[in-house]
C-alpha cells in the first residue's frame, strides 16, 4: 500500500489531433468503399443488369405469342398443323389477334412481377450481408414459410403453374365455346388461377385451372356440322347420297350461311343399321363457331329435298304417302272452285230479276 503510494503518476497519453481523427475516419470510410461499398454497388449493378435481360426476355415471349407463334411449339415439338398457312390465317383473324394481345399482356405482366420480386428480394439479402446484418434468420423464415406455402397451397401452385401454360399454349381464349369436364360453356374470362365458363342455361362456372384435365375448344381453327338422318330400310341409298348432295351444295349459296362453309360436304352412307332405318351421315368443313348455325340450316335443307323426293324417314312411310294424298285432295279442291263458273253479278237474290 505505501509503495502504491509513493510510486509516481505516469503522464496521461495525449489526445489525438483533430487532423489525426479525420484521417483515421477518410481512411476506414475508404476501406469500407472499396470492400463491402464495391460488392454492394456490383451487386446492385447486377441485379439491375439481371431484371433488364430477363424482363427482355419476357419481352420476346411476348412478342411470340402476339405474333401467334409459340415458344413451346418450335423446332421438334411444333405440331404438324403449325404451317406458315396456318399462322397467316390466323394474322387475318380480328377475333385471334385480340385473343393473342389479351394473352402476351397478362403472361407479360405475371412474368414481370415474378422476376421484379425475385431479383429485388436476391439483391436485398445480399446488401444486408454486406451490412453485416445476420441474413440467416431471413433464410430460415423464408424456408419455413415456402413449406409452410407449399403445403398448405398445392391446389393455388397448381392452378397457376396450369393457367400459365394454358396461356403459354393458346388452349382457349375469351369466346371460345369449350369442354372443361367439370362445365361446358362459352369462356367469358381468362386468369391465372380460374377461368370463367357461361353454359347455355346462363349458369357462370368458375373452373379452377389445375382441375381441367382436359379441355376441348370447339371453336378454334375450324369445325364440322355433321347432321345424322334415318332413312327407310328400303330407301335407295345412292339417291338419298346425290339428294344430300344437293342439299348442302344449296345451301352454299345463302347470303346468310354460305360464307361459313369450307369445301364440299362429305356423305358417308350405313353408318348405322337397324330392323326400319338406315343411317346417313353429312359432314360439312366451316369456319369456328358457325357448325350450329350451319347445322340446323343443313338439317332444313334436307328435309325439303327428301320431301320433295318422296324419301320417308325411318317409321314414316305411311305418313308420308298419307301426307301426299291430303297434299293432293286440297289441291284438287282449289283447282275444282277456281273451274267453277263464277255468279252472275246482276241476278237478284231469289231468282228475281
Amino acid at each position: 500500500m505505501t509503495s502504491a503510494l509513493l510510486r509516481p503518476a505516469l503522464p496521461a497519453a495525449p489526445d489525438p489531433a483533430p487532423s489525426e481523427q479525420l484521417a483515421d475516419g477518410a481512411n476506414a470510410f475508404v476501406d469500407w468503399l472499396l470492400g463491402p461499398g464495391l460488392r454492394i454497388a456490383i451487386i446492385v449493378v447486377a441485379g439491375v443488369v439481371s431484371l433488364l435481360l430477363v424482363r427482355r426476355l419476357i419481352r420476346a415471349v411476348t412478342e411470340h405469342i402476339a405474333d401467334g407463334t409459340s415458344l413451346l411449339q418450335r423446332g421438334i415439338t411444333r405440331p404438324l398443323g403449325g404451317t406458315e398457312v396456318a399462322a397467316a390465317l390466323r394474322k387475318v383473324s380480328p377475333v385471334a389477334s385480340a385473343r393473342r394481345t389479351q394473352r402476351a399482356r397478362t403472361i407479360g405482366s405475371v412474368l414481370r412481377s415474378t422476376a421484379a420480386i425475385v431479383i429485388g428480394s436476391i439483391v436485398v439479402l445480399l446488401v444486408l450481408d454486406q451490412l453485416g446484418v445476420n441474413i440467416a434468420p431471413f433464410i430460415a423464415s423464408a424456408g419455413i414459410v415456402g413449406v409452410a406455402f407449399g403445403f398448405g397451397a398445392q391446389s393455388l401452385v397448381k392452378d397457376f403453374l396450369s393457367g400459365m401454360f394454358m396461356l403459354l399454349e393458346d388452349q382457349y381464349g375469351v369466346g371460345d365455346v369449350v369442354d372443361a369436364g367439370p362445365a361446358q360453356g362459352t369462356v367469358e374470362a381468362v386468369g391465372l388461377r380460374v377461368t370463367k365458363l357461361r353454359d347455355a342455361d346462363g349458369t357462370l362456372w368458375y373452373v379452377p385451372n389445375g382441375s381441367m384435365l382436359r379441355v376441348g375448344n370447339k371453336t378454334q381453327g375450324w369445325a364440322n356440322a355433321v347432321v345424322e338422318v334415318k332413312v327407310d330400310y328400303f330407301a335407295d341409298l345412292d339417291r338419298v347420297r346425290d339428294l344430300l348432295v344437293g342439299a348442302a351444295a344449296r345451301l352454299a349459296s345463302d347470303p346468310e350461311i354460305g360464307d361459313a362453309l369450307e369445301g364440299a360436304a362429305t356423305v358417308t352412307t350405313a353408318e348405322d343399321l337397324t330392323f326400319d332405318a338406315v343411317t346417313v351421315r353429312i359432314a360439312q368443313r366451316t369456319a369456328p363457331s358457325r357448325q350450329w348455325a350451319v347445322a340446323r340450316a343443313l338439317r332444313a335443307a334436307v328435309r325439303d329435298a327428301l320431301e320433295e323426293a318422296d324419301v320417308p324417314l325411318a317409321g314414316q312411310r305411311d305418313l308420308l304417302a298419307a301426307h301426299r294424298e291430303r297434299v293432293q285432295a286440297q289441291g284438287a279442291v282449289v283447282v275444282d272452285g277456281a273451274d267453277a263458273p263464277p255468279a252472275d253479278e246482276g241476278a237478284a237474290p231469289g231468282g228475281q230479276g
